[in-house]
């Protein structure tokens, strides 16, 4: 009896480090080479591993840049590592640097406590997702703002809060590094990273798509669709009772104009967005 338990013990032992040797020689065998600049290339990169840049990690970046071609390199940014990143990059490449304009997400729901007074109490798990799965809003928009603060929770870089006046996120331009990271959790789409120029934005701050009459019931600062903004610019796109503003459209010669011409208030011009210095674009 003992004799038999120790011959298994002794086989499975024998097993289990042929397998090991196995699978050493095989990922020796197949393994890929880290080049020299790829390593360089990731030691420069700030590690965030957000995948803003589109790939799955600084790692997989760092991997395409150093292999990518000059085409290639057009596709390649890092957001937050911004200017002095691809700076650094492209001297270790011995390429020119891209010129892109900065960008920082924006909040596309004016509901604040004031706009959007609440209508009923909310007793459940403070998630807005599980919120947006059982109500329309403590307002009654079934777009807006649920005020519960899962982008809060999800923005590595301390760049949103909720504004305890308004109760709705409160973007940070100086820490945002558009990462997406907020776009991705909203369970409203809400947030959108949006280009700005020389310090400027311009964009409609409302996801409601009900008539203007039933919206405004809910948020006196909802879009009614009235289409003014569309007649100053026709890239205006007005459709399923909600005005969009494309990012063509030029915050320094539309904005004021814009802002100035809704009725609602619904569009937000601002015109004094400064970023971070270590995440400009």
């Amino acid at each position: 009896m003992i004799t038999a338990l120790i011959l298994n013990i002794v086989t499975l032992c024998s097993i289990a480090a042929l397998a090991a040797v196995v699978l050493y020689m095989v990922s020796k065998k197949f393994a890929v080479e880290q080049s020299a600049l790829e390593t360089a290339v990731f030691e420069v990169l700030p590690h965030a591993n957000c995948g803003a840049c589109g790939k799955a990690g600084c790692q997989d970046f760092a991997k395409a840049y150093a292999q990518a071609g000059t085409e290639e390199l057009q596709n390649l940014y890092c957001p937050v590592g911004g200017r002095k990143v691809m700076q650094k990059l492209a001297a270790l490449k011995g390429s020119g640097t891209l010129s892109i304009a900065p960008t920082c997400a924006v909040l596309r729901c004016n509901g604040t406590c004031q706009n959007a007074p609440d209508k009923m109490v909310y007793d459940g798990l403070r998630s807005c997702r599980v919120a947006n799965d059982i109500m329309s809003g403590k307002s009654g928009c079934p777009n807006g703002c649920l005020r519960l603060g899962d982008c809060v929770q999800v923005c590595q870089f301390g760049a949103l809060r909720i504004n305890p006046q308004t109760g709705i996120p409160e973007i940070d331009y100086h820490k945002c590094t558009s990462c997406g990271a907020c776009v991705k959790r909203c369970p409203r789409g809400l947030f959108e990273i949006r280009p700005i120029v020389k310090g400027q934005q311009v964009y409609v701050a409302c996801r409601n798509k009900q008539k203007g009459s039933v919206a405004r019931k809910n948020c006196t600062s909802a879009c009614i669709a009235c289409g003014k903004c569309a007649k100053l610019n026709s890239e205006i796109v007005v459709e399923n009772n909600l005005a969009y503003i494309p990012a063509s459209v030029s915050p320094i010669e539309y904005g004021q104009k814009l802002a100035d011409e809704c009725p609602v208030k619904a569009i937000h011009y601002r015109k004094d967005i400064v970023k971070g210095e270590s995440h400009e674009g």
